[in-house]
């Protein structure tokens, strides 16, 4: 069956989320995408596309309670997300978007069994579905299943009609770094930041694995675009400072830290400089 695209899975940017740690920060790295709910997303050759003119009843009711949905899990509000997707699968049991959110929902929730059902049955419907490889592939990231991660993430970057590539690479490659697939992730990650040099987290974490593998050249050009700009904040800025020690710029050093200890005087990383606890 073929789906109507839906807005996007609910992403944010967020200028703390800048090491990613968390599951759902994998997911709410990019920003929310323009809507574009009555064209398929994922056209299978030879089939028209569903448009407003033809959308089925039942799929534009179960669409309407998943960008309701949606709207709630990006607010916070779990439970009340859980419910419009109830609605939404009710009203159209074959709709692919909402279980991918309903995935997420019970990431969120700790409900590992759940997620992952949620997330086998949107492939069910739809094999070749991005969004929910994508997700499937971050729910592997976050059980340290990594190689089935990858797999997943490659096909979702497969799909030549998938139109959150960045996205996908960006947490592929921030996978990877758990992995401990340092080359892997500087791949990737170098293909993310090159689709979106403005992107502050993925220029961020480029530039801190290629600190981290000793190329502090290339580390400083990326992190002092970042610090430069009203997104610095205590992670870039002590990043900044860790590369310009590296490269013996003393000067820029002391001003980078200036910076963290008048802005962020009780950030772990201004307790982390003034104990000189550089490479913890």
């Amino acid at each position: 069956m073929t789906q109507p695209a839906t807005r996007p899975l609910p992403l944010r940017s967020h200028p703390a989320l800048w090491l990613l740690s968390a599951a759902l920060a994998l997911v709410m790295l990019a920003g929310c995408a323009s809507q574009a709910p009555r064209v398929s997303s994922t056209p299978t050759p030879g089939v028209e596309p569903l448009t407003a003119s033809d959308e089925p009843l039942s799929v534009r009711r179960a669409r309407l309670r998943y960008e309701l949905a949606a709207n709630y899990f990006d607010q916070g509000q779990t439970t009340v997300a859980l419910d419009e997707i109830k609605l939404a699968l009710a009203a159209d049991p074959n709709y692919g978007p909402a279980y991918i959110l309903r995935g997420l929902v019970y990431m969120r929730l700790n409900d590992d069994a759940l997620a992952e059902d949620s997330f086998r049955r949107a492939l069910q419907i739809n094999p070749r579905d991005a969004e929910a490889q994508h997700a499937y592939g971050l729910f592997h990231c976050e059980k340290g299943r990594y190689d089935q991660a990858d797999r997943l993430f490659e096909q979702a970057l497969s799909n030549p009609t998938y139109r959150n590539r960045p996205r996908t690479l960006l947490v592929q490659g921030v996978c990877l770094v758990r992995a401990g697939k340092l080359p892997e992730a500087e791949s990737a990650l170098s293909r993310a930041y090159e689709f979106d040099t403005n992107n502050p987290i993925a220029a961020y974490n480029l530039a801190s694995l290629k600190h981290r593998r000793g190329d502090s050249q290339a580390a400083q050009f990326i992190i002092r675009r970042i610090n430069n700009s009203e997104l610095a904040n205590a992670e870039t800025l002590w990043l900044g400072i860790r590369v310009e020690r590296q490269l013996r710029n003393d000067v820029t050093v002391a001003q980078l830290a200036q910076q963290l200890g008048r802005r962020f005087p009780e950030s772990p990383q201004w307790a982390a400089y003034q104990r000189g606890a550089f490479n913890d």
